[in-house]
This record gives C-alpha cells, structure tokens and sequence, in this order.
C-alpha cells in the first residue's frame, strides 16, 4: 500500500546554484541544470551520503559526529524571498547569498513542506525532504556584505521562510523551468505531543 500521496500542487525551476567551495563562502554560482546523484549534485560542497555533525544536531550527537547526510541540498522558495526582502527593507534577497541550490516558485509555504515529503521532477529526479532550514549568521554576513546594516535582520525575518534541506532519492537531472511535483506522507500530530 502506498503512503506517499501525490497532490496537485507543483513548483518550477527558477533557479539553480552550486556552492563550489563551502569553506570559502556561502554563496552559490548559478547554473543551469544541476545532476542529482545519490550522494547529492555534482559539484555541490554538501553533497556527500555522510557529514559532520554541526550545531543543528547539538541535541543529538556531538560536533563533528559522522552522521547520514540529509541535507545535501537547499531548497528555497521566489515568494518566501521576497517577502524575507520586504522585511528586511532590502530591494532583493539573492539565492546566491543564501547558498540555496534549487529556487521553487509556486510550490505555496515551501517552508512548512512536512519531512519526507517528495519533490517528483519532470525529469525523473526526486528529492525528499529532511526539514525546515533554520536562519542562521551565514547568510547574515553575506546580505551585510551587500547591503550594510540590515544582515543583522535576516534570521528574524527568514523565520518560517528560510526553506528546506533535501536529499537525493533519485538520481536524474533537475533543468531550469523544470516542473516539480509535490507527494506527501500522511499528515498528522505525534499525540504524546499534540497536547
């Protein structure tokens, strides 16, 4: 029996990126396909089926731990961008300067995709999601660098907007103006903690 459900709600390719070197910089470099292998994209400073623990997991493993891989990619959303702009009162809010790999536009809250959802591409690429990508200092430092006074905005801004992690679950290649479609699992409330 399945449990994936697939839905009628799609979001395209704007725009792609790579972050070639991440111990050099944040940003990403625009492309225009990207190869989605097991271990994440080609070419991506992320990619890799294991990594180091860092301060998202602080709760569960100590700094530096070799754990599972699950966020080889970031995905962001055009809306949720601009929106993040107008609160920061900048004029645009650049996918490079959030090292993001994948912009989606027209997938609605892109942000509150539940874990383990699928994003199906035209191609035949799926990724699935680990969770919500928590604003923190580095993209920060990067809109500084652009527009001094208001990196410092950033987190509070990117709230419930800064986008999603995402792994390889089918290799294949994701193309700019490519459509993705979104299949989710079910959708309920852990009930020890609903309460």
């Amino acid at each position: 029996m399945a449990i994936l459900t697939p839905t009628e709600i799609t979001g395209r390719v704007v725009w792609l990126g790579l972050v070639g070197d991440r111990a050099g910089s944040l940003r990403s470099c625009e492309v225009r396909e990207v190869s989605a292998r097991f271990a994440g994209l080609e070419g991506e400073s992320h990619s890799g089926l294991v990594r180091p623990a860092c301060s998202r997991v602080s709760g569960q493993y100590p700094r530096d731990t070799p754990i599972r891989n699950v966020r080889q990619i970031s995905i962001v959303s055009r809306e949720e961008m601009a929106a993040i702009a107008v609160d920061m009162g900048v004029p645009v809010l650049r996918p490079e300067w959030l090292g993001a790999n994948l912009v989606l536009e027209g997938l609605p809250d892109l942000t509150l995709l539940p874990p383990s959802a699928r994003l199906i591409f035209e191609g035949g690429a799926a990724l699935t999601v680990d969770m919500e990508n928590a604003p923190c200092q580095f993209p920060a430092r990067e809109i500084e660098a652009e527009h001094p006074g208001h990196g410092a905005a950033f987190r509070r801004a990117a709230r419930n907007r800064r986008g999603v992690t995402a792994w390889v679950e089918r290799e294949g290649t994701i193309r700019l103006g490519e459509l993705a479609r979104l299949h989710v699992p079910p959708l309920r409330l852990y009930p020890p903690l609903a309460g």
